[in-house]
């Protein structure tokens, strides 16, 4: 079975021209964007929330599957990487660019339950899983990706995921799935 996406978003290949440009080596990659799609494509009418936009790739997937009566809201703290995404993505009325800590957007959310969170950042993955997971709707998804060994990553990450797998099953409101499979995947529902 070939596992490459067979579609791909129309402002993706710029959006990884200026990843490439300013150096950013941590954007969503290709396999785990279709699967971002299709989880999108399941949300009609859904609020769903990206933390860590970096420079929209991920985005840019989320927004190919999502109907139009869905919406994005997309957090990142470098204003830099946030305004290649919405140079790119920007046109599309169903997403919102927010500059900010994902912290500081988790301390301050006050909008509907969310049908999906796709976090590609520490906080709501490392740190603050419990304040993520209860913004969540019941049957909300919760996506996370780049669960084994990154290139990019610290030399102390690898502690911060190991801890994050190993708690996993402790958390009574989330059914999860963990596949190594692209860059590691973990799919989770709220229960």
């Amino acid at each position: 079975m070939d596992d490459r996406p067979y579609f791909r978003p129309a402002a993706l290949d710029a959006i990884l021209a200026d990843a490439t440009r300013l150096g950013f080596a941590m954007s969503c990659e290709d396999r785990t964007g279709s699967l971002l799609a299709t989880l999108a494509a399941s949300k009609p009418g859904g609020h769903l929330v990206e933390l860590g936009t970096g420079v929209g790739a991920g985005a840019s997937w989320l927004l190919h599957g999502m109907r139009p009566d869905a919406r994005l809201t997309t957090v990142e703290m470098d204003p830099e990487h946030q305004a290649v995404a919405a140079g790119h993505l920007g046109h599309d009325t169903r997403v919102s660019f927010v500059t900010a800590n994902a912290d500081a957007w988790l301390d301050s959310y006050a909008g509907p339950p969310l049908a999906l969170a796709y976090v590609d950042c520490r906080p709501g993955k490392f740190d603050r899983l419990d304040d993520l997971i209860g913004l969540l709707e019941p049957g909300g998804l919760y996506v996370v990706d780049d669960l084994l060994p990154q290139p990019t990553w610290p030399s102390d990450h690898q502690t911060r995921v190991d801890n994050f797998l190993a708690h996993l099953p402790e958390r009574s409101n989330l059914l999860g799935t963990t596949a190594t499979w692209a860059s590691g995947v973990l799919v989770g529902t709220r229960t």
